[in-house]
This record gives structure tokens, sequence and C-alpha cells, in this order.
């Protein structure tokens, strides 16, 4: 079953709309716009992969905008969607995201797995503290 085309087409307008938000530095818009776009994927939303994405740039942009809290629930969203579980990204934010709440022993099992799938190069552009992290177990 495929989402109708015009819905589809909806989606993607509001996640570009969000992610012109980010790019201006309004966040709560982008989240409205990003949230108002997962509302539209049919239930169970874990079965699609726009679900994917969708999670994916909600927990980054909570991630950014220091809502940790937020961030981590909708990447653990995103890891149970198709393909999810096996995205880099995904697992570096998430082990991120569990970092910053403070769950330092789930955070490096998702960093760690990060580091597995991409090496070093994941961690290129994010703080040192992270890859500090899970340096004694690589």
């Amino acid at each position: 079953m495929d989402i109708n085309e015009k819905v589809y087409d909806l989606i993607v307008h509001l996640c570009k709309e969000g992610d012109k938000h980010v790019e201006n530095g309004q966040t709560s818009k982008a989240i409205e716009s990003y949230s108002t776009a997962l509302d539209l994927v049919p239930l169970p939303k874990t079965d699609w992969e726009t679900s994917t994405w969708i999670y994916t740039t909600l927990g980054d942009t909570y991630f950014y905008s220091g809502n940790y809290e937020m961030a981590k629930n909708n990447l653990y969203n995103a890891l149970n969607c198709p393909d999810g579980s096996t995205n880099p990204f995904i697992l570096l934010r998430l082990g991120e995201s569990l970092f910053e709440c403070g769950e330092l022993e789930k955070a490096k099992e998702y960093l760690l797995r990060a580091y597995m799938l991409e090496g070093y190069k994941i961690f290129f552009n994010e703080d040192d503290k992270y890859i500090g992290s899970i340096l004694d177990m690589i």
C-alpha cells in the first residue's frame, strides 16, 4: 500500500517548509511543520519509510534546540521505522541525545553502533565528547 500521491506531496512540502524554518533559526515553526507532515502519515506510522525521515528530522531539530528528551523519543521512533536501525545518523543522534539525557551506557551502545557502521568520519563535525565516550571500546 502506498500513501496517496497528493498526501505524499503535501508531506514533502511541509518538510521542505520545516527545513526552511530550521535554516532561519525558527525551530518551533520547523517542529510544527514536521509534526503536521507526520500527522498525515497513515497508521501505524512505523510501517512507512516516510516516517523514518520525518522522525529523524524531528529528532535532529529537537536535538539542536536543546530538547534532548524529545529528540530521544523521536529518534527511538525513527529507529523502529523501515531501515531506521541500520541508519548511522539515527544511531549517532540517538546516542548523542541519550548522552545529553545522562543515559551514558545506552548512549555508548548507540554511538558504538554508529561508529561500527560509518567509522570515525560520522563524528567529524560532532562534539569530541561523544567519540570520547566510546574511545575505550574501539
